[in-house]
């Protein structure tokens, strides 16, 4: 998939290599074997006969399955399907085990950043001051782009432990009889097999917030505390000792509170998801309770605790009478133990306090996880004033931390909302206010603008509490409602941000404000800011706007207190998606980098610290690629030690679902920000160098988007993307909550979101989002600067080097006589003269991109994965032919066929898979 979680360990050797193919073939042997049983020696044998014909003649091979039964196809479309879903869980383990290995032999990630801060000569002092800034924040998003179930994930990952509980085993005892687990690993195969991969309804958003828990609470069991206990370790390598209250790593969510374009996300739904979120953050901290309990038998009689620590327990013991006597009259001369005993016995109160919406009482539950951790801060100092040193600051620091990361509520929800719903419902307040003014909506920006400006001054509420509204605006009041009901009863940390879509101007951020002042969440007069505002920057004309936008609005007095109240950091959130399918990958992603500079001046004018949030999807055409690499890619100065980032999709169940590499990504993000923070304060290159490079990238920026606007302007591409792909179906493929148009969008290109539209073009090998414009404006850029100065570009500059790097892979997974083969058979011929032009900028990009790389064909530099996908490309073949005929048929039935529309899905679904991309 695009987004890489790890760098490539340049040491692979053939050796690592063949045992990945060796387990490969395993795996794919008892898939054969799981199919005859399953279904007969009949599907086997086609299975076999369909590779093999796609290697001989891809033409005999498409004609042959075009005329297959749609439910032999169906079930030749699962076991391709399936394969790939083996053959990826194996290649993370394999993956996993790789990094392993160099972990053992050339340290972690955070090892390599130590050296190379070391290296530059830089001060305990100022590694300290930084350590004291990083807030780094991975956000899950609900974003729709994982299109398999959670039940066949889960059974992957069970597969995953075996093959790496095999291997450890190999590695004590030279060699293991593999008869048990291949008996193991066949009743899974059987079991995926006799699993609807095709969800039969569409998932809720409580749905949603569960499967992100799945990964949180593993995260909070196993990555998260070890890369925590790394990170401190370096810090104080460096010179910088960190405090264990810090929390330089925390986890975001928006699930349950994005309501942008989605009508199921409620103020209710807020309230069960974070409900929900507590019930298993209570449970993952009463599990390291259990092992803390387990761990600390320290006996009173041998090493007695203090007189502070003696008085806490005492009146924790008198608060808590339902602490059975058991464990008083047991634990008694273990203090350690018995105060662990207290804290489970509150979270316990905690969670039935939940249950029912009752307040806070203090001493007998936890109002949120700060307590927890004074708590825990009492027995760490406890042990570390006596002879406990080693225990505190070993696993009772590591609790600490992990606490101090995930609070009680695993992760801190963002709200939300389009620019145009503030807009609607402070029209009925203000309209209703007899003040001889115009209609609110008939101001122009600026007006507006004037208007929010002088009524945040003010004291007055718009309206009572109980004003009649419309129901649409009813509901975007109870957003801010909602907020501050979640905030008493769970804490300010459950929800800190609200997010602004589509925000052209500062209005837009100040309509939001006053919204939230009429909630009670600000107020003004006493510097109170329960919550921050965060515009979204999303289309290429909003992130040219976006210097105009943050500097008017901390320009105006009300809104720089509101800043200076939420700590002097103004957070703006910088899109991909939408920007790239307005208007091109090169100008996107040269918009954004320009914004961050121009955003990052502003904020150091106004004495405000800026934290960037970059919305990356899980494609190069919605902002993806290596998160270390991207990070590293920013301008200097732009990233001050705070960062956040959403992750999505198909992105959670790659990085996340195997420990190893949770540990692995989460270090790379952890590692790259500290690199960034401490050796790219300052520009890397001298200005002159700076100017010439940004000139030429503008070039390739305005070409590229002039030839990308010519492709999505022509009046017959509506109907050929439509045409050429089965995006029809993602709405049936129920793989998430939120509809893949926006509201009343019509069967154009405007109102589609951009997932969908990556999702496309992904199906049908053609992946526009990802490369299309490039070509052509590297081709300007050539002749109008030389070749010599983009060669400077690509060996020199991190940000254009990994733009490159992108797109190549994109390049890569593009497959033109696939797409050629989709045009052909469901693209009315008048239409043909589109793919013409798609197929000619494919071509121009290639050649530009391999010029730059100085190899003659795309991914030479990395032939392992060059010949991955070449594997890949023999199994999806399949796929791809049985699509277009499915699609063929399906488009020219008269009647709606249940089964076909399943096969089809089937087919969605594999291909996904093995392109290990949706949208």
């Amino acid at each position: 998939m695009d987004a890489q979680p790890t760098q490539p360990d340049q040491h692979s050797n053939e050796t690592v290599d063949a045992a990945l193919r060796a387990d490969i073939r395993r795996i794919g042997t008892l898939l054969g074997d799981g199919l005859v049983r399953q279904e007969g020696p009949r599907l086997l044998q086609l299975v076999e006969e369909v590779r093999q014909a796609v290697r001989d003649d891809n033409d005999t091979a498409a004609a042959r399955l075009a005329g297959l039964d749609v439910g032999v196809g169906m079930n030749l479309a699962r076991a391709f399907s399936l394969y790939f879903h083996l053959a990826n869980i194996t290649e993370q383990v394999h993956r996993a085990r790789d990094l392993r290995r160099r972990r053992a032999t050339q340290g972690g990630w955070l090892d390599e950043a130590a050296e190379e801060i070391k290296a530059e000569g830089i001060t305990g002092e100022a590694v300290a001051r930084a350590a004291k800034r990083l807030a780094i924040r991975p956000v899950f998003t609900a974003h729709p782009t994982e299109a398999a179930r959670r039940s066949i994930l889960t059974k992957l990952r069970q597969i995953a432990d075996i093959l790496d509980q095999e291997a450890a085993e190999r590695a004590l005892a030279g060699d293991v009889d593999t008869a048990v687990t291949d008996q193991r690993l066949s009743e899974l195969i059987d079991l995926l097999w006799q699993t609807d991969e095709v969800r039969v309804v569409r998932p809720d958003p409580a749905d949603e917030a569960r499967n992100a828990v799945y990964y949180l609470t593993d995260l909070y069991a196993d990555a998260a505390p070890r890369v925590l206990a790394d990170l401190s370790r370096t810090l104080t390598e460096l010179g910088a000792e960190p405090e264990l209250g810090d929390a330089p790593l925390r986890f975001g969510t928006w699930i349950g509170g994005d309501r942008d374009g989605n009508p199921f996300v409620t103020p209710e739904v807020t309230q069960t998801v974070l409900t929900l979120q507590h019930e298993h953050g209570i449970r993952a901290a009463e599990q390291a309770l259990d092992a803390l309990i387990s761990e600390l038998s320290i006996s009173q009689r041998l090493r007695p605790a203090g007189d502070a620590f003696m008085s806490g327990l005492a009146a924790d013991l008198a608060a808590l009478p339902e602490l059975p006597q058991r464990f008083r009259r047991v634990n008694a001369e273990e203090p350690y133990r018995l105060k662990a005993r207290c804290m489970k016995a509150k979270l316990a109160a905690t969670r039935a306090r939940h249950a029912v919406g009752a307040p806070h009482q203090p001493g007998r539950d936890y109002a949120d996880g700060t307590e927890l951790l004074a708590d825990l801060t009492a027995i760490h100092d406890a042990l570390d004033d006596s002879t406990g040193r080693l225990s505190a600051r070993g696993k009772v620091a590591d609790a600490m931390r992990t606490v101090a990361a995930f609070g009680l509520h695993l992760a801190t929800m963002d709200v939300r909302e389009h620019a145009a719903a503030h807009h609607a419902a402070l029209a009925q307040l203000f309209n209703r206010l007899e003040t001889g003014q115009p209609d609110y909506d008939s101001l122009s920006r600026d007006e507006r603008l004037a208007l929010l400006s002088a009524e945040l001054e003010s004291r007055r509420p718009l309206a009572p509490r109980d004003v009649v509204l419309s129901d649409a605006a009813a509901k975007t009041m109870g957003v801010f409602d909602a907020i501050a009901t979640a905030q008493r009863r769970f804490g300010g940390a459950v929800v800190e941000s609200y997010i602004i879509s589509m925000t052209q101007g500062p209005d837009d951020v100040l309509a939001a404000v006053l919204l939230a002042r009429e909630a009670g969440l600000i107020d003004t007069s006493v510097n109170r800011a329960d919550i921050g505002f965060v515009p979204l920057l999303e289309g290429v004309p909003e992130l040219e706007a976006g210097r105009h936008t943050l500097d008017t609005l901390l320009s105006i007095p009300a809104y720089r207190r509101i800043v200076a109240a939420r700590g002097d950091v103004q957070e703006v959130m910088l899109g991909y998606s939408d920007s790239n399918k307005e208007s091109g990958i090169a100008a996107s992603q040269w918009s954004i980098q320009s914004a961050q500079r121009e955003l990052r001046d502003i904020a150091a004018r106004h004495g405000v610290r800026l934290r960037l949030f970059h919305g990356r999807g899980g494609t190069v055409g919605r902002g993806g690629g290596p998160t270390h690499e991207a990070i590293l890619a920013q301008p200097s100065g732009t990233l001050d030690g705070s960062i956040k980032v959403t992750e999505q999709g198909e992105v959670l169940s790659d990085k996340y679902t195997l420990p190893a590499l949770a540990r692995e990504n989460l270090e790379l993000t952890v590692a790259a920000v500290l690199k960034a923070t401490l050796l790219h304060a300052k520009p890397r290159h001298s200005a002159p160098v700076l100017d010439a490079w940004y000139e030429t990238m503008r070039q390739v920026s305005d070409s590229g988007r002039i030839a990308y606007r010519d492709l999505v302007s022509d009046p017959g591409l509506p109907k050929y993307f439509w045409a050429v792909s089965p995006t029809e179906l993602l709405g049936a493929l129920n793989i998430g909550s939120r509809p893949a148009k926006r509201p009343n969008a019509d069967a154009g290109l405007d109102g589609l979101r951009a997932i969908p539209w990556v999702f496309g073009w992904t199906q049908s090998r053609q992946i526009v989002p990802g490369w299309f414009g490039v070509g052509s404006g590297l081709a300007a850029a050539q002749q109008n600067f030389g070749t010599d100065v983009l060669a400077e570009m690509y060996e020199k500059w991190h940000f254009f080097r990994t733009f490159v790097s992108n797109v190549e892979m994109t390049l890569a997974k593009t497959d033109m006589d696939i797409a050629a083969r989709y045009v052909h058979t469901l693209v009315p011929r008048e239409l043909h003269p589109i793919f013409e032009t798609i197929r000619t900028e494919y071509q121009s990009t290639v050649s530009q991109v391999t010029a730059l790389t100085g190899e003659n064909e795309l991914l030479a530099g990395n032939p392992q994965l060059a010949r991955t996908l070449r594997v890949r490309d023999r199994y999806l073949a399949p796929l791809h032919h049985l699509q277009i005929a499915l699609l063929k048929r399906h488009r020219e039935s008269d009647v709606d066929d249940p089964e076909l529309t399943r096969a089809l899905l089937t087919t969605v679904n594999g291909i996904a898979a093995g392109m290990r991309n949706t949208g």
